[in-house]
């Protein structure tokens, strides 16, 4: 390891959580003592990170208020900056919540934070041209069985057990927050943007397995054989029609092939 490495290392741990190993690399000269110089960068860049967090995860911020504070300190001093851009700090916010003794005991804020990123990631995800009604028209019916769906780059899916996005959605607007739900069997969430306009709404768990399935590259004709499983053989076909309908009107796909 290199000298620069070194003092470039032992800073960053100052910087995130407090050693003092730097400080045999500094100069003690001067009116202001190396530790106080040092406790300027430390101060100021933990705070910066927490303003990120607090942006990244407004309404988890606005839920806890006071105490997100705390929060925020905690997950800096075990987080390091991984990204060029701070904007994409806390990506591991979801994981530390639900496993941090001080948070764990309600899931609630884990899968709120899991929303919360998935939707920054929707609004940040490639543009793409949807495929309209009319272009699947225009297709040879024997093409249909092996056609396979490319989704635009913005969908994400979530499975959660409590009514995340309904308090996300009353913490973003002003509107008053619904109590908290859990269910035993989690609902299966569909996120996603069309043009500047983030979405999302719950699946039943049959469109949940067929779309899923597709995004994984299922051809149309086994997405249909999937849903027999799901629906009874007589109303598959119809069904299938009905979800891949309510995709392309949703702007959800972008290629057919």
């Amino acid at each position: 390891m290199s000298a620069l490495t070194r003092v470039q290392e032992d800073f960053q741990e100052h910087l995130l959580r407090g050693s003092q190993a730097v400080l045999a690399h500094l100069s003690d000269g001067g009116r202001v003592p190396a530790a106080t110089r040092l406790g300027i960068y430390a101060g100021a860049y933990g705070a910066r990170l927490a303003e990120a967090l607090a942006s990244n995860y407004s309404a988890l911020a606005k839920l806890l208020d006071e105490d997100f504070r705390a929060l925020a300190a905690a997950y800096v001093r075990a987080h390091d900056s991984g990204f060029r851009s701070i904007r994409y700090y806390g990506h591991e916010l979801p994981q530390f919540l639900a496993s941090h003794p001080d948070y764990a005991a309600a899931p609630l804020l884990a899968e709120l934070a899991r929303f919360e990123w998935a939707m920054g990631e929707v609004f940040d995800a490639a543009d793409a041209t949807p495929v309209g009604a009319p272009a699947l028209s225009q297709l040879a019916p024997e093409r249909w069985a092996q056609l396979r769906f490319r989704f635009h780059p913005s969908l994400r899916r979530l499975d959660l057990h409590w009514n995340a996005p309904q308090v996300w959605q009353a913490l973003s607007e002003p509107a008053s927050r619904p109590a908290a739900q859990v269910s035993d069997v989690p609902t299966p969430w569909l996120l996603w943007r069309a043009g500047l306009s983030s979405y999302f709404r719950s699946l039943t768990a049959a469109e949940a397995v067929t779309l899923d399935a597709a995004v994984s590259g299922w051809p149309f004709g086994e997405l249909c054989e999937l849903l027999c499983e799901q629906v009874g053989a007589e109303a598959a076909p119809a069904q299938a029609a009905t979800y891949l309908r309510t995709w392309v009107e949703a702007g959800l796909i972008v290629h057919a092939a």
